[in-house]
């Protein structure tokens, strides 16, 4: 089968002083960025690899990436290296982070597992550390605007038309008390999950992809997306182990006065927000991008979905959810069970 390299690829290699470097494409991810291994020849029969990321203008810019990756680096966190960049034509060449991903790892290696998520942890502490970086805030009209996606995307393929300002007044409700907490605010990644996650040469070695839609937000949230995972099984117990473990760390590190109890409130409001914004974009997945092995995971979400709903705090929203979606559809194991509207 031949491969799709990109135009301008080898000549941006060639400017960066990977002229002749093998080009083999990587899985893509959920956006149309496309990713490749390139390997420069040696003259011994190996040679030194990178990773080319092409983020192709109008639909993707690199420059969000790049600013991302200089604030983590800056700040003795794990992104990969730049190596070289072309803004305009969307290239940029990162240090290869190998093939070792959090998720394929604790997978295997089970023992291992709590281990691995607590440096993982320690990681998003380190973050909350710091002052946040130069990013745009996360706004209600910006958590507001994800939520609909349910409504867009969700609701349509099964057949269910319901009521959007009640759907909007629930989750202003919900949501609205969250943003004073969230002020001056943290870097939140937003992608902080087991499959961007690598592990180089060691559990203690973590390594971060997927930070470009990085903003400044509540400390929760990459949280959350960690320990709610939509791409792999956390256990319920695993998720308090780790939340507790997140929440010890922070109480004695004098990053403020914490409130445990409040904050378990806020990590179930955007754990809810989060899921119900992630049903709606993989259903989009489906129906726009002809990507279907995303519906695979909607139980999982789901099932996140509704312990969060049953937390006190996002009492407007379960009880949208217990008028507007019918019983079949708010069972975990079901929410596949019925056909999707074509």
């Amino acid at each position: 089968m031949a491969i799709n390299i990109p135009d301008g690829a080898a000549a941006f290699l060639a400017s960066k002083g990977w002229a002749g470097a093998t080009i083999d494409p990587l899985p893509g991810d959920a956006s149309f960025r496309r990713y490749f291994r390139v390997h420069k020849a040696d003259g011994q029969g190996s040679g030194k690899a990178a990773m080319l990321m092409h983020a192709p203008p109008p639909r993707e810019d690199p420059e969000p990436f790049l600013r991302a990756a200089r604030w983590l680096d800056d700040n003795a966190l794990r992104p990969p290296h730049i190596l070289g960049e072309d803004v305009a034509s969307g290239f940029v060449l990162l240090e290869d982070f190998g093939d070792v991903r959090m998720r394929e790892y604790v997978d295997e290696w089970p023992d291992d597992e709590a281990e691995v998520y607590r440096v993982a942890i320690n990681a998003l502490v380190q973050i909350h550390r710091l002052p946040a970086g130069p990013f745009n805030d996360y706004t209600l009209s910006e958590y507001l605007r994800e939520t609909r996606l349910f409504l867009d995307w969700y609701c349509p393929a099964r057949g269910l038309y319901v009521d959007g300002r009640t759907w909007t007044s629930a989750w202003e409700a919900v949501l609205a008390p969250l943003i004073p907490r969230q002020r001056p605010g943290v870097t939140v990644l937003r992608d902080y999950h087991a499959e961007n996650i690598m592990l180089l040469g060691g559990v203690n070695r973590q390594g971060l992809l997927d930070f470009q839609d990085a903003l400044t937000g509540h400390p929760a949230y990459d949280l959350v997306s960690l320990l709610q995972d939509a791409r792999r099984d956390v256990s319920p117990e695993l998720e308090t182990a780790m939340f507790d473990y997140y929440c010890d760390r922070v109480g004695s590190s004098g990053i403020g006065k914490f409130d445990k109890a409040q904050f378990a409130a806020d990590y179930a409001r955007l754990g809810a927000q989060r899921n119900i914004k992630i049903v709606g974009i993989f259903v989009r997945l489906w129906k726009r991008d002809g990507k279907p092995r995303y519906l695979d995971m909607i139980p999982r979400v789901w099932a996140a979905l509704e312990r969060d709903l049953a937390h006190p705090a996002l009492a407007p929203v379960a009880a949208w959810f217990n008028q507007h979606i019918p019983a079949e559809l708010r069972d975990p194991a079901g929410v596949l069970g019925g056909k999707f509207a074509q």
